[in-house]
C-alpha cells in the first residue's frame, strides 16, 4: 500500500525554529492522510508549547508510537493520552525498565518519568500494544520491532546501563524505528537509533521488500561516535542513496557536517516547526 501524501512536522528537537521552544529530546507529527501518528514525545514541556504554535491538534493523534525508554523521548505521555483518548500506543515492553547512562563514575537515571509509566497503566487494554516483531500499524506503516544488530561498527552509542552500578550494560533492546512506503519510496522515522542507523535501515529494506529511501528523519545518536564509525556509516548512508537526510536530537554536531560534506543539499539538519511533504 503506497501513501498518496504525507507530511512529518519536527514538534520537538534540540533546535528550534523562531517562536518555537528548543529541548533535548524529539516528537515527530506524522500526518498521513486518514491516519495520524505522534512519534515519541519529547520531555513534555516543549510538546505542549510547540504542538499550540504549530496548529496540531494532539486530539487527532490515533497512534502514538515510543521509540524507546527514555525520558527524552517519552515525557509527554500523559499529555498525549489526556488529549486523545482513542490513541493507541504501540511500543516495546523494555520501554518502562530501569535505565542509566554513567557519567566520570556518576549514574543519572533517564528511565521513563512515572507520570508516563502511570498514564500507560491506566490505557484500555485494547489501546495498549507492546511490540516485540515487525508489524503494519497502518495501511503502508509498519513498525520495525527490534532491530537486529548486526554490523561490526555500531553500538548503543553511550555508556548505558540497566543498573546504577553500571555492572549490566543496556543493549536498548527496545529501540524500534518507523518505516512509511510512498511512491518514491519509504520514509523513515527514526528515534535515537541506538541500533545503529546502518542496522535500522538494512532491517527496513528486508520488512519492506525495497531498498528505495526517499527519506530518513530523527536521531541517529552519532553523538559520541568515533571517526572510525562516522567513516563507515557514512560510506553505508551513501550507498543507499537517500533522497532527504534529516539529523536531528542526538546526532551531534561533527556526525552533521561530514554527512553534508558527504551528501551535499540531500542533508537538511532538523530543527522543531520543520515540515517535509512527500
Amino acid at each position: 500500500m503506497i501513501i498518496p501524501q504525507l507530511s512529518i512536522t519536527i514538534v520537538v528537537d534540540n533546535q528550534a525554529g523562531d517562536g518555537l521552544r528548543a529541548e533535548h529530546g524529539l516528537s515527530l507529527w506524522i500526518d498521513a492522510g486518514d491516519t495520524k501518528i505522534l512519534f515519541d514525545t519529547g520531555q513534555g514541556a516543549a510538546l505542549a508549547d510547540n504542538a499550540g504554535k504549530l496548529g496540531i491538534g494532539l486530539e487527532r493523534a490515533d497512534i502514538l508510537v515510543l521509540s524507546h525508554g527514555h525520558y527524552d523521548h517519552t515525557g509527554g505521555v500523559p499529555l498525549v493520552l489526556k488529549s486523545s483518548r482513542k490513541a493507541k500506543v504501540y511500543c516495546h515492553a523494555g520501554v518502562v525498565q530501569p535505565r542509566y547512562s554513567m557519567r566520570n563514575g556518576t549514574a543519572k537515571a533517564i528511565r521513563m518519568p512515572s507520570d508516563s509509566m502511570a498514564a500507560l497503566d491506566k490505557l484500555p487494554e485494547e489501546n495498549l500494544h507492546w511490540t516485540s516483531r515487525a508489524r503494519l500499524i497502518a495501511r503502508g506503516i509498519g513498525l520495525t520491532g527490534p532491530i537486529p544488530r548486526e554490523t561490526s561498527f555500531e553500538d548503543p552509542g553511550g555508556p548505558f546501563f540497566l543498573d546504577r552500578q553500571g555492572r549490566r550494560a543496556d543493549p536498548i533492546d527496545d529501540d524500534l524505528a518507523l518505516w512509511m512506503t510512498t511512491g518514491r519510496g519509504l520514509v523513515v522515522c527514526v528515534g535515537c537509533c541506538h541500533a545503529g542507523i546502518v542496522n535500522t535501515l538494512t532491517h527496513v529494506f528486508r520488512l519492506s521488500g525495497t531498498n528505495r529511501l526517499r527519506a530518513v528523519i530523527g536521531g541517529f545518536h552519532l553523538l559520541d561516535a568515533g571517526t572510525e564509525r562516522l567513516e563507515q556509516t557514512i560510506a553505508a548512508l551513501r550507498s543507499f542513496t537517500p533522497e532527504l537526510v534529516v539529523p536531528c536530537h542526538c546526532t551531534g554536531e561533527k556526525a552533521t557536517k561530514m554527512l553534508t560534506a558527504a551528501l551535499g543539499g540531500r542533508v537538511v539538519p532538523g530543527r522543531a516547526g520543520a515540515e517535509y511533504t512527500f
